[in-house]
């Protein structure tokens, strides 16, 4: 990942071709088919798995490893999907060293899990290149929902109810699908246009209509929405970002959100043509502070800091992501809360820090300060539901800002459901919102079809 030296401040084209191919490009190369068979024979296939109990989405992972050990990586991918049908792209970002794979009984015997990600990904690839449709809908039952969002919640609430043989009619606001699978993600993650590949094979099953451009307060209305539609579904993320509160933020050229950074990063086709800072300060600590500190080293910065204001085991990346961003050339800087931006000529210059400290379980400055040069910052210090976002919504209880569900994820609005990132108590990641979506879909069909509606309701 060399750069340019010569070029000075925010510019575009530091590398060369095969440099850019070769920093986005996949972070794991998947596994050959013996590579996968000889991953397969490590696994115990172990009674009551606790890799299974680990997963979010409850997948059978010692069913479909035995299938890939027998050589059937079709009849693997069909226990996957059915479990999770985003398992291809949760077998690229979800993060298994934390939970399936952190479970994996192997860990006590060698210290080394199976390979539980690459496997689920060995399978679900092959299903996808033979175009194979392991699903069916069953006959219509004249049932039409309303899902708002197309990102993983949405999708898989609307994959569950088409089987289901309802109609499901998402609503959109972007011009792709996918949510944060196609915007949010770094691009080495999933590349080869991966996130509308699956959404491709999702849309595949039928029964499922798109209207893009469209979002609560901007063409939907959720009374209407409720009026006009046997059911609601809202996935509608986390639109709103978090803001440093400091003089300049929206001033001073260079300071970018960084989501909005990274989602351009996905959208650009040419990403020698995407201007990237010598030095890039990003600040958060969290998988978006990590994809877009690494992404900003594989543009071709020189220095690329990550500033935190707790401790490296406060983070809430996980510590691989952490590492990959180490072993990638970006610096963590810990105990580090920003205090003022520095800029010339209405462009950035730097960042000031406080030193911070915790006591008794506070955290508080200890007055020391210091500047980190910069031509770029990245803000990624978390993402908020606003009130523009609900649109009509105000019936909804809230807690913390988000949507209040219960376990069968029904919002406190009669005929409402609710999941992935807008509601309280998610964890904000895809595998979690594919389950989100699942569990409504689940409640919404007992409810439609009046099967076990009074345990239900």
């Amino acid at each position: 990942m060399s750069a340019n030296r010569s070029t000075p401040g925010v510019a575009a084209g530091r590398l060369s071709t095969a440099e850019y191919a070769a920093n986005f490009g996949d972070l794991h190369p998947p596994l050959d088919r013996h590579e996968a068979h000889v991953e397969a024979d490590r696994c115990y296939f172990c009674y009551d798995a606790p890799c299974q109990k680990a997963c979010p989405t409850s997948i059978d992972i010692p069913l479909f490893i035995r299938q890939i050990q027998t050589d059937n990586p079709i009849g693997s991918a069909e226990t996957i999907l059915s479990a999770n049908v985003f398992g291809g792209m949760c077998a690229r970002v979800c993060p298994t060293e934390t939970l399936c794979e952190e479970a994996c009984v192997r860990n006590d015997a060698e210290g080394k899990p199976v390979k539980i990600g690459l496997l689920q990904r060995y399978a679900t690839d092959i299903l996808l290149a033979q175009g194979h449709q392991p699903f069916t809908r069953a006959p219509s039952t004249g049932k039409r929902v309303a899902i708002v969002g197309g990102g993983p919640a949405g999708l898989s609430c609307a994959h569950r109810l088409a089987q289901a043989g309802h109609e499901a009619v998402v609503f959109e606001h972007r011009a792709k699908l996918g949510g944060l699978n196609e915007y949010g993600i770094a691009s080495y993650k999933a590349p080869d246009d991966f996130a509308q590949r699956e959404v491709s094979f999702i849309l595949s099953l039928g029964g499922i209509t798109v209207e893009t451009g469209k979002r609560l307060g901007d063409g939907l209305d959720l009374a209407e929405l409720r009026r006009d539609y046997d059911a609601v579904f809202l996935a509608i993320g986390l639109a709103g970002v978090n803001r440093l509160g400091l003089a300049g933020e929206g001033a001073l050229a260079g300071v970018r959100d960084a989501v909005e950074w990274i989602a351009e990063l996905r959208q650009t086709p040419d990403r020698s043509t995407l201007p990237i800072g010598r030095r890039v300060v990003v600040i958060g600590g969290g998988m978006t502070a990590v994809d877009a500190a690494v992404q900003a080293r594989r543009l071709g910065a020189e220095e690329v800091t990550i500033a935190y204001r707790r401790g490296q085991e406060a983070m809430k990346a996980s510590t691989y992501e952490q590492q990959l961003a180490q072993t990638s050339g970006v610096t963590i800087r810990t105990w580090a809360a920003p205090v003022a931006l520095t800029g010339d000529g209405g462009r950035v210059t730097g960042v000031t820090f406080e030193r911070m400290a915790e006591a008794d379980g506070r955290l508080a400055g200890t007055g020391e300060r210091f500047t980190l040069a910069a031509d770029m910052v990245l803000c990624a210090v978390g993402q908020v539901l606003t009130p523009a976002d609900f649109g009509g919504a105000d019936v909804l209880e809230l807690s913390g800002g988000r949507i209040v569900v219960d376990a069968q994820r029904r919002t406190s609005a009669p005929g409402v459901w609710a999941g992935g990132d807008c509601v309280a108590g998610g964890q904000d990641l895809t595998v979690t919102a594919v389950e989100d979506g699942k569990q409504a879909a689940i409640s919404i069909h007992r409810h439609l079809t009046g099967a076990l509606a009074h345990a239900a309701e």
